[in-house]
């Protein structure tokens, strides 16, 4: 299988590039700093350098030739400002989602963010209420779209070492879970066709994940 994931220099996706190039797949990542190629190279990744803010949707859809799978886990980053969180968390999605189209690739899995279902609580700060928005847009757009599309929300991201058990439904509570099984969900939902169509929430949980993935596709 070959997947292209934007935002392919993200803690998530660097995890991911190496899982999955370890099970035997080709991982390619879009960049937008050249000098992150060669931390891509070491995760097993093919880096390609591609700033969704500023490409056109045609010169996308040649990065996404022969792709089996599109994953946008990219997002604008700590200390960016409320315009980067629309340009980047919503705009770069439904530029990813047009070039999967336009290229013929039909599996398209967000990373979106627990909490986009509500408005953001009074008094926050105004960067979060713009992250909060530009995620649900992204959703929203997303499920609009004739695209193999599953959007994963995942809780409170850690660093911990990753348990390969997990809760994940489309309303799991509050919780954190480890990037790394983030990660690992993410690349067992490739596999799994029957989540076309759900938004599936993510956080540690008493269940592996292959039967989490499972339960989720009935």
């Amino acid at each position: 299988m070959r997947v292209v994931i934007a935002g392919g220099h993200g803690k998530i996706a660097l995890l991911l590039e190496r899982h999955l190039a370890g099970r035997g797949d080709t991982a390619v990542g879009l960049i937008r700093n050249p000098e992150q190629a060669a931390t891509l190279r070491a995760a097993g990744a093919t880096p390609v350098v591609c700033d969704l803010e500023h490409t056109p949707v045609a010169q996308l859809a040649a990065h996404l030739d022969g792709a089996d799978a599109v994953i946008f886990a990219a997002g604008a980053g700590p200390g960016s400002g409320a315009a980067r969180k629309d340009t980047v968390d919503r705009a770069a999605a439904a530029l990813l989602a047009d070039a999967a189209t336009h290229a013929g690739v039909h599996r398209y899995l967000l990373v979106s963010s627990m909490g986009v279902d509500k408005s953001p609580a009074p008094g926050s700060d105004d960067v979060w209420a713009a992250y909060l928005r530009a995620k649900r847009a992204a959703e929203d757009d997303l499920r609009g779209r004739d695209l193999a599309w599953t959007v994963l929300r995942p809780g409170r991201l850690t660093d911990d070492p990753p348990t390969g058990r997990v809760t994940l439904t489309p309303h799991a509570g509050s919780g954190a879970i480890s990037r790394t099984d983030v990660a690992h969900v993410l690349a067992a939902l490739l596999n799994e066709p029957r989540t076309t169509g759900t938004t599936l929430e993510l956080v540690d949980g008493p269940t592996p994940i292959a039967d989490a993935i499972r339960a989720a596709a009935t």
